[in-house]
């Protein structure tokens, strides 16, 4: 059925051991593990590796593998969100490149999904960034399906504040883009890492699309957002989306859990589902951060029952 877990950029400070402990303390069945390159982050929740798929050796892997059967916690998939179409060539090669060191590390590790973004210039307007994406990202989903690894795009529009302005920093925002990712790329490996709270605050309904995709649902994120609509009613929509919307744990926003749950049941998706925890509201403290993942935890457990010990 559905298997709980959470996304581990929220633990930055802890180490892979650590994060799968804390996993298995709170009866988590499954966690996405952060696999950026080693060096300082570029934003909020980027830059943590947990797993360094760039400097792992056969013991390691090992380690690795082992910990998880120990711990009765498995990895749901590797996860790294850069932008493979940066306006900066040698950001976007340096991302493309990752991306395949990446899907290298979950084929040596045996985890089955990798989770990214296609990214965007945010300059360039959606047709000339599809045609980017096309010379750029068929490399990815054909390197992945020859190691027999899903490739999962999380629907981020990566456009929150002047640094994103004006198109942000992944495409992969709509169903109408989707349908043109899938016809430019048709392989089934090719999927979605499936956040409903971005559809949200755009204003879209965030439950159709796990019916009109449910082939291409390989991941699943659990995050809420809350739109204020006294904001929106002063900025309107081509404000900075945080000038009228914030994230949220889920339960504390407006998604509507009830229906999103019954979607995925109704189309029989099996798998992770991860909390996704990005709420300024539990960020000023360990305790907070703990918090958080755990009120959601508990939120959820109406819709996902515990893992067996």
């Amino acid at each position: 059925m559905l298997e709980l877990g959470f996304v581990s950029a929220i633990l930055a400070e802890k180490s892979f051991e650590e994060v799968i402990d804390f996993a298995a303390k709170e009866q988590f069945s499954c966690v996405e593990i952060m696999c950026w390159p080693k060096g300082k982050a570029e934003r909020r929740y980027a830059g943590v590796t947990h797993i360094d798929v760039s400097n792992m050796d056969e013991k390691e892997i090992q380690h690795i593998k082992d910990y998880q059967k120990k711990k009765k916690v498995y990895v749901s998939g590797l996860g790294f969100y850069p932008n493979p179409m940066d306006p900066s060539e040698k950001v976007a090669e340096n991302a493309l490149s990752h991306i395949m060191e990446v899907i290298d590390g979950a084929e040596k590790l045996g985890i089955p999904v990798v989770n990214t973004f296609i990214g965007r210039n945010p300059s360039l307007n959606v047709s000339d960034n599809l045609r980017l994406f096309e010379e750029r990202f068929p490399q990815i989903v054909r390197h992945a399906s020859e190691k027999g690894i899903k490739i999962a795009i999380e629907n981020c529009p990566m456009l929150f504040t002047d640094d994103e302005w004006p198109g942000g920093k992944n495409l992969a925002i709509s169903p109408a883009i989707w349908d043109k990712m899938f016809t430019i790329i048709p392989d089934a490996n090719f999927g979605l890492n499936y956040d409903p709270s971005h559809l949200v605050w755009m204003q879209m309904d965030p439950v159709q699309p796990i019916y009109d995709y449910k082939d291409r649902l390989h991941h699943i994120h659990l995050k809420d957002v809350k739109v204020y609509q006294e904001k929106l009613n002063r900025v309107g929509i081509l404000a900075n989306p945080l000038e009228y919307h914030s994230p949220k744990i889920p339960g504390l926003g407006d998604v509507p859990w009830g229906r999103f749950f019954a979607a995925l049941t109704d189309v029989g998706y099996r798998g992770p589902c991860c909390i996704e925890v990005e709420d300024k509201a539990f960020e000023k403290s360990e305790a907070d951060v703990n918090m958080a993942i755990l009120t959601s935890r508990n939120y959820l457990r109406q819709y996902i029952p515990f893992r067996e010990a």
